[in-house]
């Protein structure tokens, strides 16, 4: 079974370049641009009493786009889900056609909503391979208009921290997750989706410094 471990924040869009930087030195990797178009299926009645929920992912970014089907279970609960500062929850994924919108139709899929969501993003190795992205979250005013999108929220962006996991070694990638957040929270806080948090209060002195700075502090 495949796991990840996620936690999520928010940012203001003027801190970006700040966190950025920050990122740079941290993950020692060159950015990614990032440009998915994310579109989220519910199962119609003729799938199942129990809804269920997919999500196609469409990376803009390549010379060919290329087209992800992910599924995202439900978070872990109990004592040992409460004792740790991520969430852990089951997931699949697989690479797909681009016939894969059509197949969701026709198996009786409605399409929900759809995003299109618009940044960079690091990979890098630190106990478990951990990605870091920050986008802006654009909505279409009507389907698949992608050149159309609008942002949800003007002046913030969204963080995303992920890491895959397996039921034998999500506590030590949960861990690992956490840890690596601590160097980000001047900047942003992350904590387990949902549960909202707001900015920083030091964001704005923090980024003030790492700009002065101009990225040369390693930490």
């Amino acid at each position: 079974m495949s796991m990840e471990c996620v936690v999520q924040g928010i940012i203001e869009t003027q801190h970006v370049e700040a966190l950025e930087i920050l990122l740079q030195g941290l993950c020692g990797v060159q950015r990614e641009r990032l440009r998915v178009h994310e579109l989220c299926f519910k199962s119609g009645p003729n799938l199942g009493v129990v809804s269920s929920e997919v999500r196609l992912l469409c990376d803009l970014d390549q010379p060919e786009p290329t087209w992800t089907v992910k599924h995202v279970g439900g978070p872990m609960r109990g004592a040992g889900a409460d004792q740790i500062s991520v969430m852990v929850r089951t997931m699949i994924e697989s690479k797909v056609s681009k016939n894969a919108l059509r197949m969701f139709y026709a198996l009786g899929y409605k399409l929900d909503h759809e995003l299109l969501k618009v940044g960079f993003a690091f990979h890098f190795q630190r106990t478990a391979h951990i990605s870091v992205s920050v986008s802006s979250v654009n909505k279409m005013p009507k389907v698949h208009a992608v050149d159309e999108a609008v942002p949800v929220t003007p002046g913030m962006q969204i963080v995303d921290v992920t890491a895959p996991a397996t039921p034998e070694n999500y506590s030590e990638v949960a861990a690992a997750v956490s840890s690596f957040c601590e160097f980000l929270a001047p900047l942003v806080h992350l904590s387990k989706p949902f549960i909202s948090t707001g900015v920083v209060p030091t964001a704005a002195a923090a980024a003030a410094s790492l700009m002065s700075d101009g990225g040369g502090t390693t930490l």
